[in-house]
């Protein structure tokens, strides 16, 4: 399975409650679970700056990490920006090789 980063921007209308968040990201949640159920999320992380959250996922296909990527942008009213990510040591073997 390839690794992938999502980061995601929340939009203004996405609550009008910081304390409404966990509800949202409830919701998100199960709408990725029953929709996405080969995307195996590994890590997520709130940050400061540029992006709000990071999650880190693997998939088996880009076009199911794309359907969560959708899913967050619809349902978590979020702007995406996705990456490939390649482990370190595997880049570096693959400039060798």
């Amino acid at each position: 399975m390839a690794t992938y980063i999502i980061l995601s921007r929340l939009s203004a209308e996405a609550v009008r409650d910081p304390s409404e968040f966990p509800k949202l990201a409830e919701q998100v949640s199960a709408k990725l679970k029953e929709n996405c159920p080969n995307v195996e999320w590994k890590q997520s992380y709130a940050t400061l700056g540029r992006f709000d959250v990071v999650d880190i996922v693997e998939a088996p296909t880009v076009s199911e990490v794309e359907k969560a990527a959708m899913i967050i942008r619809s349902y978590g009213h979020a702007i995406t920006q996705t990456m490939l990510a390649t482990p370190w040591k595997d880049f570096l073997k693959s400039l060798r090789d």
